[in-house]
């Protein structure tokens, strides 16, 4: 079974660029879909976005749409999500998560592998 690993958080200002990246071990990424999750203190997990496993198909949060980027590297076995015009409410862990059906990115469940994640700071 594939792992992951997020990196690429930190300390940011409203309006600024962060490009987190989700490095996968064990089984080659392009057999997965990937899809980026967020965790605020003291809320619930939200959906953020999600690729298909050859990069073609992308879906993402109403929330995110114009600001982020999920884009993949399958030669470099590494996923990632690039996020601009940063808000203070994007402040939050995010995680990555693969799943050998995109189908379940649709559906939000049975998603089969996740990250530790990374924690993502903005600061107004």
């Amino acid at each position: 079974q594939v792992q992951l690993v997020e990196s690429g958080g930190g300390l940011v200002q409203a309006g600024g660029s962060l490009r987190l990246s989700c490095a996968a071990s064990g089984r080659a990424v392009s057999s997965y879909a990937v899809g980026w999750f967020r965790q605020a203190p003291g809320k619930e997990r939200e959906f953020v976005g999600a690729i298909s496993q050859s990069g073609s198909t992308t879906h993402y949060a109403d929330f995110v749409k114009g600001r982020f980027t999920i884009s993949r590297d399958n030669a470099k076995n590494t996923v990632y999500l690039q996020m601009n015009s940063l808000k203070p409410e994007d402040t939050a862990a995010y995680y990555c998560a693969a799943d050998t059906s995109y189908l379940d990115f649709l559906r939000l469940s049975g998603l089969e592998v996740w990250g530790q994640g990374t924690l993502v700071t903005v600061s107004s």
